[in-house]
């Protein structure tokens, strides 16, 4: 599909989202509602209000990718306007690719990874 590289940035629309808009609406929303530029290489997330179904909004910087994945079973964990402040959410790669695959990301915690000085 495509590389994330470490400054590629990945965001999450809260709420739900009309999945039948393709580029142009999509670029608006991204654009309009999170206040982001969709030509800068950053992911833009967005889901239905049945949360089985994703597109991601993505400039390769010579067009638009417009990506959908829709689960068989099961729902995405997604963050409903009153959980989160703001109208969208940055992720982590690592959290991304939880998401992508189906997991809750509110039943995961986040271990410290670090070693021991002597």
């Amino acid at each position: 599909m495509f590389g994330l590289g470490p400054a590629t940035k990945v965001y999450l629309a809260v709420g739900a989202t009309d999945l039948r808009k393709g580029f142009d609406g999509l670029y608006g929303l991204t654009r309009e509602a999170l206040g982001l530029d969709p030509l800068s290489g950053h992911l833009a997330l967005f889901c239905n209000r049945q949360r089985n179904r994703i597109k991601i909004l993505f400039w390769d910087g010579s067009g638009l990718w417009v990506c959908a994945r829709r689960l068989e079973k099961g729902r995405y964990s997604w963050p409903s306007p009153r959980e989160a402040a703001a109208a969208c959410v940055t992720l982590s790669h690592e959290e991304f690719s939880l998401l992508i695959g189906g997991l809750d990301l509110s039943q995961i915690r986040r271990k410290n990874w670090y070693r021991k000085v002597a």
